[in-house]
């Protein structure tokens, strides 16, 4: 059985450096939409794996704490708790626009050969 821990992981690597708490990560756990904040039960229950209800604005507040990108943590939990790996096989994305592409694991850009076909037709202005 695969099991990737991607969300656990990028909170377990905020908290270790320094001996910086879950309290002290709890702090920073801000999403910057809703104001809502993050506990250092639900941070400390994220880097331990455990299940926790995930929603938008609880990966936005963990990206906050952790201080990496949104995108790169949503990236993260999908990946954790629905098994896709959403990225840009294909590096398209430029500072603008975003491409992602979820996929699950263990497929390269040669495997997603229509994947490259609609993004080329997409982006010659040919539509979907």
């Amino acid at each position: 059985m695969w099991e990737s821990t991607p969300f656990a992981d990028m909170v377990r690597e905020a908290q270790a450096p320094d001996g910086v708490t879950y309290r002290k990560l709890a702090e920073l756990a801000i999403d910057p939409e809703t104001g809502q904040s993050l506990t250092h039960n639900t941070l400390w229950k994220i880097g331990h794996g455990d299940m926790v209800k995930i929603a938008p604005w609880i990966v936005r507040a963990v990206a906050a704490a952790v201080g990496r990108p949104v995108r790169e943590v949503q990236a993260a939990a999908a990946e954790q708790y629905i098994g896709l790996l959403a990225d840009d096989p294909f590096g398209t994305s430029t500072p603008e626009t975003a491409v992602v592409v979820a996929h699950v694991p263990g497929l390269r850009r040669a495997d997603m050969p229509r994947v490259e076909e609609l993004l080329r037709n997409w982006a010659s202005g040919g539509g979907g």
